[in-house]
């Protein structure tokens, strides 16, 4: 205990009374601090408590006053201390940040009052009660910091809490839970069942009805509901609710519930659009002309459009989750063409094409010739998610190509090759060196058939010709008509007496035919010319060769065989 002034010891009776000693031992070593300080602020008294919790400051040049216990910047106690030592108040109470021995200023509850003497009623003394509540102050500004987190990280979010309290039938709800409806915050809600499911939107309000009790009851699988709920604007919200019992009686009854809200309304537009969006892709999948499917990185079969079913033959149940190539049979030179470009396809994610002619074949062997392509389903962030085959039927196409084809080669008339094509064969001998003969036909006596009867008569004749042409020499010997009345025949690995009996033997045929739908006795016959094919000769060359043995043929009497000089 510090040492009194004079006036501290001649108060000190009036302080503590009769019994003063014994009753500054008690208040010395009371708990609670305090201190007594004269009219004039300045302390007079202070307990054991006071010292070790709480500092007054004290200079040379300012007297040790109560005041300078509190914050220099608490204008709120000072003035209070101010009205009471000027008289124009008896008490005070609050609580104030006070300086502490260490130098911090910690937190504290006071109650200061005047003392007055019992016989003039004079005020005498301010007494002063400091109990510390620091530590207190300081969880409730981390509780308030962290409840400030959380209330912020749940606006963030968008979720509302609810607290449901079986025992008082009462609900709590926070302010975003009221924000995402466009409730006022505080505003008396109808929060009973029937309340609460009468704002839901008509249809979720039955499904919801059966499920909510078992997310009352903590049931498992059903801690999540979804459901529109009604926007004091009228429109709805989609609400994602989560919650589950905290607290049971003794008998195991929930007594309380707790759970958050989320407004989900966005992501429920977004699948709204997606759901749109793949019926769109699904619609028009199922409706264009050409075979579809989608496989996943495995290549197993996840989509069909209806093209693919129909031509494989094949419904989709069956085909659903296999293997690409144990439903598709496509028929190629290549062996395993298709599933190569597939596996390729799935592990570059390049679109692959089949350069070759395809065919598919379907569960009941029905045929069509396809173009095949698959391409990698790749989103944004580039990661593949699986393929997809489009086969397009080309039957059409290529049976026009190859009528094309047939029809840029042969004779319209006859079947039998073109001069182009047969000069194009002629050439290719000549210059693979390949032995043969070419025998140059010209019918004789063909004219007047024409002059006298019609071409449409004449070209009976030629085609009854070129039949007989073609029945006379080997599968592989190549028969084209060349012109007018003029054929040719290349005949591959053929001698030049062979070619010389092949010869003698068409004219003979030639003389026989017998013209359909003409008068008896009408007939025609053929002058044959024969050259050797030589290596490297020229198409030309050879066509001329024949053509002057021809010549020769006719000039020594027509109807027969003469080879080139």
């Amino acid at each position: 205990m510090e040492k009194q002034s004079a006036k501290d010891s001649e108060e000190t009776p009036f302080l503590f009374g009769r019994s003063g000693a014994l009753l500054r031992r008690i208040i010395d070593n009371a708990a609670l601090g305090m201190a007594v300080a004269g009219m004039d602020g300045a302390v007079v008294y202070k307990n054991a408590a006071f010292a070790k919790d709480f500092l007054l400051r004290n200079t040379p040049d300012e007297p040790r006053l109560l005041l300078n216990v509190f914050d220099s910047d608490d204008t709120v106690v000072r003035d209070a201390l101010a009205d009471l030592f000027a008289g124009r108040r008896e008490e005070y109470g609050g609580e104030h940040c006070c300086r502490a021995p260490n130098g911090r200023m910690v937190w504290a509850v006071i109650a200061v009052s005047v003392l007055r003497s019992d016989q003039t009623g004079d005020p005498l003394y301010v007494v002063a009660q400091f109990s510390s509540i620091d530590r207190r102050k300081r969880a409730e500004a981390a509780l308030a910091e962290s409840e400030s987190r959380w209330h912020f990280a749940l606006e963030a979010a968008r979720q509302g809490v609810w607290d449901h309290d079986n025992r008082t039938k009462t609900m709590f709800y926070s302010p975003m839970w009221y924000k995402m409806r466009g409730i006022p915050p505080g505003e008396k809600v109808d929060d009973s069942q029937e309340g609460w499911l009468s704002r839901l939107h008509p249809e979720d309000r039955q499904r919801i009805r059966g499920v909510v009790g078992k997310q009352n009851t903590g049931e498992d699988g059903y801690d999540i509901l979804e459901y529109r709920e009604r926007h004091r604007e009228g429109h709805y919200v989609w609400i994602l609710s989560r919650g589950k019992p905290v607290e049971w009686d003794e008998n195991g009854e929930v007594l309380r519930t707790v759970g958050t809200d989320t407004d989900i309304t966005h992501l429920k537009e977004i699948e709204a659009q997606l759901a749109a969006e793949k019926e769109r892709w699904r619609v028009t999948l199922a409706s264009i002309a050409d075979a579809t499917i989608c496989v996943d990185m495995r290549g197993h079969i996840t989509f069909m459009n209806a093209a693919a079913v129909r031509w494989l033959g094949l419904d989709y149940a069956s085909a659903e989750d296999r293997f690409l190539p144990d439903v598709l049979t496509i028929d190629t030179s290549t062996p395993d063409a298709c599933a190569v470009l597939l596996q390729r396809c799935l592990e570059t994610g390049e679109t692959a094409r089949l350069e070759e002619d395809a065919v598919l074949v379907a569960v009941d062997g029905g045929r069509r010739d396809i173009r095949f392509s698959v391409s990698a389903v790749r989103p944004d962030n580039g990661t593949p998610l699986g393929a997809v085959i489009v086969l397009q039927d080309v039957t059409r196409s290529r049976s026009l190509q190859r009528q094309l084809e047939y029809a840029a080669s042969h004779d319209g008339l006859t079947g039998l090759r073109n001069r182009a094509a047969f000069h194009a064969e002629l050439a290719l001998a000549a210059r693979e060196a390949q032995p043969g003969c070419l025998l140059f036909i010209d019918l004789d006596h063909f004219k007047p058939i024409n002059d006298n009867y019609g071409h449409a008569a004449g070209d009976d004749l030629l085609r009854q010709i070129a039949r007989i042409i073609q029945s006379e020499v080997r599968r592989g010997d190549i028969c084209a008509r060349l012109g007018g009345d003029e054929f040719a025949v290349l005949l591959y690995g053929c001698t030049v007496s062979d070619a010389a009996a092949v010869g003698a033997k068409l004219c003979r045929a030639i003389a026989n035919v017998v013209p359909i739908g003409l008068p008896a006795g009408v007939r025609v016959g053929a002058s044959i010319g024969l050259a050797v094919i030589e290596s490297g000769a020229s198409p030309d060359a050879i066509l001329k060769r024949a053509d002057a043995a021809c010549y020769d043929a006719k000039r020594n009497g027509r109807g027969r065989v003469a080879g080139a000089n």
